[in-house]
C-alpha cells in the first residue's frame, strides 16, 4: 500500500519538473516531509489544460453519505479498478497524477515495523497514478479527494512490502490524464510495477507520527 508520502519541493520546482499549464489560484504549497491521509496536496488533472488543484487524500465517492469512507479509500488496487463500484467510473473520466517525490513503507522485522523512504535518484518527482472525485457535504461544501493506485512492487523493493504505488513514466503522464484520447482499456495497461531506478534507506521512527513534518523525516539512519 501507500499510506505516507513526501513532496519536498515548493511550487516553483514542481512547475519546472512537470508539464503544467495552470496552478489553481490561491493554492499555496510548501515542502512537506510526511504527508498522511486527509492532508491536502497538489494533484494534476486534465480538463482543457494540465492543471494543478488541491485535493484531500482519501477518496470520497460523489455518492457517499458522509466523508468517513475516505479513510478506507486512500489506495486502489490496479488489478480490480474496473470491478469496484467506487472506482470503475472514475477510470473513464477522472484520472489524475498525484504529485510526490517519495513515499514511506514499513518493513516488518520480527515484532517491529521499520520505516524506509523510497524515492527516485536525486529526489525527482515520482508521478503516481490516481483517481479523483468531487463530493458535496450536507452543508454544500465541495471537497475534491483522491486515491493512489497501487500494484505489485518492483523487484528492487519487494522485500520491503508486497505493494507499491503505480509510478508512471513521464511519457505516460499525458495519455493517462487525457481520457478523451486514451480509453479505459488502454489506460489500465499503464498500471505496471515501476521499471525505473529506485533508491531507499531506513529513516527515523519519528515518521510514524503524521504530525512530525520536518526535513529530518527523510534523513537516512545508517
Amino acid at each position: 500500500m501507500c499510506g505516507r508520502k513526501t513532496l519536498t519541493k515548493g511550487k516553483r520546482k514542481i512547475l519546472e519538473e512537470l508539464s503544467i499549464d495552470e496552478w489553481e489560484e490561491g493554492f499555496e504549497w510548501f515542502p512537506h516531509f510526511n504527508i498522511a491521509p486527509t492532508h491536502t496536496t497538489p494533484v494534476l488533472i486534465r480538463d482543457s489544460l494540465n492543471r494543478v488543484v488541491p485535493m484531500r487524500w482519501g477518496l470520497i465517492p460523489h455518492w457517499a453519505k458522509d466523508m468517513k469512507i475516505g479513510a478506507k479509500m486512500i489506495n486502489a488496487r490496479a488489478e480490480t479498478l474496473t470491478e469496484k463500484p467506487s472506482f470503475r467510473s472514475l477510470v473513464d473520466r477522472r484520472r489524475c497524477i498525484v504529485i510526490s517525490d517519495g513515499y514511506y513503507e514499513w518493513q516488518r522485522v520480527g515484532d517491529q515495523k521499520i520505516p524506509f523512504h523510497i524515492h527516485s535518484p536525486g529526489f525527482s518527482i515520482m508521478p503516481m497514478a490516481g483517481l479523483w472525485d468531487s463530493w458535496t457535504s450536507p452543508e454544500g461544501q465541495i471537497i475534491k479527494t483522491y486515491t493512489v493506485i497501487t500494484t505489485t512492487p518492483a523487484k528492487s523493493i519487494a522485500h520491503l512490502h508486497f505493494r507499491m504505488p503505480v509510478i508512471l513514466p513521464r511519457d505516460k503522464i499525458d495519455p493517462w490524464l487525457d481520457s478523451g484520447k486514451t480509453p479505459k482499456q488502454k489506460a489500465v495497461e499503464f498500471l505496471q510495477p515501476y521499471q525505473g531506478e529506485l533508491e531507499y534507506y531506513r529513516v527515523s521512527m519519528s515518521v510514524n507520527s503524521p504530525s512530525f513534518n520536518f526535513p529530518t523525516c527523510i534523513d537516512p539512519i545508517l
